[in-house]
């Protein structure tokens, strides 16, 4: 039925309802109130079919009664325009939000890193969006001689223009010549396309550093990056793992520093976003010294457990409510 036979049917129950008053017609009419909205039927369109209805049925009516059905349809016209657009901003919204479900989807599959399994260590990670689509990003490169290198980067917005950066973020990784530049090249390349492509009110952080099983050494590198941590087991302590730099695409001629660290058998390095350190937790953040006496606590399960671990902890500490995007690595030889 169209719009005009929504309307005529009112008519016909209104008829029945006033002639015979039956349960029954005013059910059918619950009904047809939904069939009418479905056809953008308004509701000055049903004040006016059911002043046809009594005026026929009824005759004149009371002055004062017609003037309220009239200032009823006068106040309904404008409530009538106000909720087509309402529904038609409702199916916009509805709509753009089946797109995003689609591109948080594509960004998953794009995005989602494969963690690697090596001889030489235990690697967990956990990493979850604050919304739908994510402004993280992590990912391991397993070079020649076994090297591995692992990267994690953060971009200062959400929603869909960071996912765009941070799906160009992995293409420009993946275009890389089979990754054998050390940190400080891997994050000057990155740099330069980041100055050329990314909007310059939009920057991102970047952490990149490479494991050479050979010689026990992790080198790395960062651009403005979160600090991760570094266990040492022989002394039982955590230390920042420092390393400056600038952000990337502030400059196209900017350059980093490799810093070097030696790995023994116990050790654990921690790799995060701002997103773990920043928990809030009684309206302050977590902090770090918090965050490391919550690793110490779970930091003699698997890699995996203990980055499961630190999430869901953290989380129930934030009533399960993340207030930007979370991203824990944990690297255990």
């Amino acid at each position: 039925m169209d719009h005009n036979e929504r309307l005529i049917m009112y008519k016909i129950m209104l008829t029945h309802y006033i002639a015979q008053r039956k349960e029954t017609v005013l059910q059918r009419g619950q009904k047809l109130s939904r069939k009418m909205m479905e056809n953008g039927v308004t509701p000055d369109d049903v004040i006016g079919a059911h002043i046809d209805v009594v005026s026929r049925m009824i005759g004149p009516v009371d002055e004062r009664i017609a003037a309220s059905l009239e200032f009823l349809m006068e106040v309904m016209a404008g409530y009538g325009a106000d909720y087509r657009e309402y529904q038609s901003l409702k199916n916009r919204q509805k709509q753009l939000d089946t797109e995003i479900d689609i591109a948080a989807d594509v960004q998953r599959a794009l995005l989602e890193g494969t963690v690697p399994d090596c001889s030489f260590a235990d690697i967990g990670v956990f990493s979850e969006p604050a919304k739908k689509m994510s402004g993280d990003y992590y990912q391991f490169v397993q070079g020649e001689n076994g090297v591995l290198g692992v990267a994690v980067a953060d971009i200062v917005g959400k929603g869909i223009p960071a996912a765009m950066c941070m799906s160009m973020i992995k293409y420009a990784m993946d275009s890389l010549p089979e990754n054998r530049q050390g940190p400080p090249g891997v994050l000057a390349s990155l740099n330069r396309v980041v100055e050329r492509n990314v909007d310059p009110s939009m920057f991102i952080t970047m952490f990149y550093g490479v494991y050479d099983p050979v010689g026990r050494t992790f080198s790395f590198s960062s651009a403005g990056h979160e600090p991760g941590f570094y266990y040492t087991s022989a002394c039982d302590r955590f230390d920042d793992l420092e390393a400056r730099g600038p952000a990337l695409g502030l400059s196209p001629k900017t350059g980093y520093t490799e810093y070097t660290k030696p790995v023994a058998a116990g050790d654990m390095i921690i790799l995060l976003t701002d997103g773990v350190t920043e928990s809030r937790i009684d309206n302050e953040f977590i902090g770090r010294k918090r965050l490391i006496a919550l690793i110490r606590r779970y930091m003699n399960l698997p890699a995996q457990e203990l980055a499961e671990k630190v999430f869901y902890e953290l989380e129930k500490m934030q009533d399960f409510e993340l207030h930007d995007d979370f991203t824990f690595i944990a690297v255990k030889f």
